[in-house]
């Protein structure tokens, strides 16, 4: 079964483009149909196919795999990192702040004798 978070992907990259399936099915030299079939996870493309889908949608392979590929940390952390430089650098630093207050949360609850007072 092809996972559906990958149409999902494929139409969000789409719509960001302001495409209508059409449009993109022209511009990447597919039919219609394939990309709706796409898009509802009904199928899923050769590998060739795929590259031309990356490159007419302009994303990396990251952004398409991002929730099913175990290891997706490192998309997820350079989207965020765009997304806080995006913002207002008051707002920036107060996302950090509490991102570090978290990590160190963390941090005492996986190895709370790390977290003792010496």
């Amino acid at each position: 079964m092809i996972d559906p978070r990958i149409g999902k992907r494929i139409k969000q990259s789409r719509e960001r483009l302001g495409l209508t399936q059409e449009q993109f099915a022209e511009k990447a030299g597919f039919t219609t149909n394939y990309i709706s079939t796409l898009e509802r996870g009904k199928s899923f493309p050769r590998c060739e196919n795929l590259i031309i889908l990356l490159n007419n949608l302009e994303v990396p392979a990251d952004a398409i795999f991002c929730d099913v590929v175990i290891y997706k940390s490192q998309y997820q952390e350079n989207q965020l990192s765009k997304q806080l430089r995006d913002l207002p650098p008051e707002v920036s630093e107060r996302l950090l702040e509490l991102l570090e207050i978290m990590i160190q949360q963390e941090k005492r609850r996986l190895d709370p004798l790390a977290a003792a007072p010496q």
